[in-house]
This record gives structure tokens, sequence and C-alpha cells, in this order.
């Protein structure tokens, strides 16, 4: 049987396995690399802001040895420009396809907030009752009290709850939402309610856990109506229990044991494991058009709500420098001043950054494996250069 080793670190959720589908790294590179060029076409250098993120892309293959990179920007006129590089599979050789969807890990964060925030509008959750007022008796353990933890807690990330996802078992399998309870239930809180701030996929599980009771439906089904048809995003969705193969056009997905290591392909791992707190696939635009959505008041949120979500407090690792985290939205501060707003995520294979500022760009990016820091760096900057230039 395959193995795989989690590590949880914020959004960036790392598995280690069995070399199933190995591709060698000196191949993999040299492939990216000659398809790359061949992908580069004459309009992305005519701008400065196209030329810069073409660029980028480039380099994300050529330098990092992501095996695919691709991203969308959507200007204030809804103008959409996409861009690609690399290779989408590494087997055959395949172009990555434009605007491809990907798994897009911690961006489900988002939506999980947002259908909580819209039952809040409708009075049928409230931010500052305790997670027993919904889950009566669930939420227990060493140092973890269910009722001493208010829903906003959950969605800022300041509960205390233990990441379940460090304590994953090394196989690749189906987990229902409360198995990864249970797991993170085993161990001591990290902290006493409102203490100070941790990022914890135990938050979002609870959450989601949340929807379900109050609704009576299941949370995908929630996102489903609530977020993703009221929007028309057409290219998004919650995978079905055991659902494996993306149903779309995209780029194959690679895990890397290590540095130097073969590049192994897990397009189809089970993506269970991360359930609410980041399982949805979807594509750049689309991520554009939701979050570009989710800054105007009253297209998915009352503003009300919408001004909580908006407000935060100091994030660190795995987001940059003077990032703050509101109620499962997050705003970075921009070169050129200013902040946009998004959520990023990781899930095996992939890796997602992006967001949206107040005067209507949006970009996002995306790459076919999960990068190390230096990368992670780099993609970053690529926002960053997207949204200033």
């Amino acid at each position: 049987m395959n193995k795989q080793l989690w590590q949880g670190s914020g959004s960036f959720e790392r598995k280690k396995a069995g070399r199933r589908g190995a591709v060698p790294v000196a191949l993999a590179m040299a492939v990216g690399v000659i398809a790359m060029d061949a992908l580069v076409s004459p309009a992305a250098s005519a701008a400065p802001r196209q030329s810069a993120i073409q660029q980028g892309l480039n380099a994300l293959v050529r330098t990092d040895g992501v095996p695919a990179a691709l991203a969308s920007f959507t200007g204030p006129d809804g103008r959409e420009r996409t861009y690609t590089a690399g290779v989408g599979d590494l087997a055959t050789g395949a172009k990555v396809p434009q605007d491809g969807q990907v798994r897009i890990g911690s961006n489900t964060k988002a939506f999980t907030a947002v259908v909580v925030l819209q039952l809040a509008g409708e009075g049928k959750i409230d931010l500052d009752a305790s997670v027993d007022t919904y889950l009566k008796g669930m939420v227990h353990g060493d140092g973890i009290d269910g009722n001493a933890i208010k829903v906003r807690q959950l969605l800022q990330h300041t509960s205390g709850l233990p990441n379940y996802s460090k304590y994953l078992s090394d196989d690749i399998r189906y987990y229902q939402p409360r198995d990864l309870l249970d797991l993170a239930l085993q161990h001591k809180a990290d902290f006493g309610p409102g203490e100070k701030w941790a990022y914890s996929n135990t938050n979002y599980l609870v959450a989601g856990l949340i929807v379900e009771k109050v609704t009576g439906h299941a949370l995908p089904v929630e996102i489903d109506q609530r977020v993703i048809q009221r929007i028309g995003l057409r290219h998004t969705y919650f995978p079905h229990p055991g659902e494996l193969a993306i149903r779309e056009r995209h780029p194959e997905g690679y895990y890397q044991d290590s540095p130097g290591a073969p590049l192994v392909d897990a397009t189809q791992w089970d993506p269970s494991w991360a359930w609410s707190a980041g399982q949805m696939v979807s594509t750049d635009s689309d991520l554009n058009r939701f979050y570009s959505e989710l800054l105007k008041p009253g297209h998915l949120l009352k503003q009300e709500q919408f001004d909580q979500m908006r407000s935060g407090v100091d994030a660190d690792y795995p987001f940059p420098a003077g990032a703050k985290y509101g109620l499962g939205l997050v705003s970075t501060p921009l070169s050129c001043g200013g902040v946009y707003w998004g959520h990023g995520g990781s899930m095996t294979g992939y890796e997602t950054r992006g967001g949206v500022t107040e005067d209507g760009r949006a970009f996002n990016i995306a790459v076919t494996t999960q990068p190390g820091p230096e990368a992670q760096k780099h993609m970053d900057q690529i926002v960053d250069a997207a949204l200033c230039g």
C-alpha cells in the first residue's frame, strides 16, 4: 500500500507517498522548459503586466521546477486574460489547458465561511454563540470545551482547536468528517479560546458540521446553492464522496517527497481529508469571479456580515507578512499600496494564490505541485506584480 505522511502547516498540507507513477525530476523539468517556451505567445509581452505575469510563470517552471503554472487576470472592465507555462501531463507531454480546473485547497474555507455568514444574516447562526449551541457535547476534549468556543473563533482561527491534519494516518483513503473531528479531539487544545491566532483545519471542519446541523442539508449542497449557482461559477464544485477524478480539462497534479525526489502523479488521491477546509475544485477565472462578487455587498453577503468578514486579526505563516485574517477572508498588503482580498490554498498536487482589489482587479495563479517556501514566495510576488502592474 502506498504511504503518505501528513504535516499541518497552515493551508499548506503535505503528503508523502510511495513512488507510484513517478517521473524523474530532471526529465520533468526538461520537458517543462521545452513546453513552456512553446506556450509563450507574442501577445504575452504586449503590456508590462502581461509580460510580468508570463515571465513569472516561466520562472516558476524553469527555476522553481513546478511542472506547470496557470493564471487568470480580470481587469476592472471585466476583460479576462489567461496564461500558462510548463506541461499539463508529464507522462504524455500534453499542454497545460487554458484556465484548467485545479484542486483549490483552503480557498474552500472562504466558501464555507460565506455560507456560515449567510446563515448568520438570516438569524440562523449567532457568530458569538458557543459551538455547543449547535453541536451539543460534540466538541470536547483535553483543554477543549465547545461551550467556551465561539463560532466566530472557528472562522478566524482563534479557537485553539488542534489541527487534525497533523495526525492523519499514512493511508490514502476516504474520511468521514466525524472521523476527522474524532482525530482532532484525541489531542490537547493548542491554547484557550481567543488567546491567540493559529491556523487549524479543524476550525472549518467544525464550521461545516454546524452548517449541516442548522440547515439539515449536506455542506456541499449548501455551498452549491448559496454560492456556486448564485453567482454563476461554471467550473467550480465540491466533489462527491469517492469522486477522485477531476471533471473537466485540468493539468495533472504532482507530489514530490523531497527536493530532487521523483514527481508522483497525485491527481486522483482521495481529497476527503480536507472536506470543508479544502476539498473543492475550481479554476483561476472562477476564483477571480468568486472573490470579486464577495467584495460587492449584497451580492453574496449583507453589509453587516460583509463588514465582519473583513475585520481581521494579525496572521503569520502560511500567509505573507502583514496579512490579516478575517472570517475566512485574508487581506494582504500590496507593494503599490492598499491590499488585496483572497485566501489561497494548497492541496496535494496543487497550490493556488491570489485575490482581488477594491478597484476591481482580480488575479489567481495555480501550480501543479506543492512548492517549497521560495517558490511560494515567488507566487506571492507574481500576485503582487499582477495586481500592481
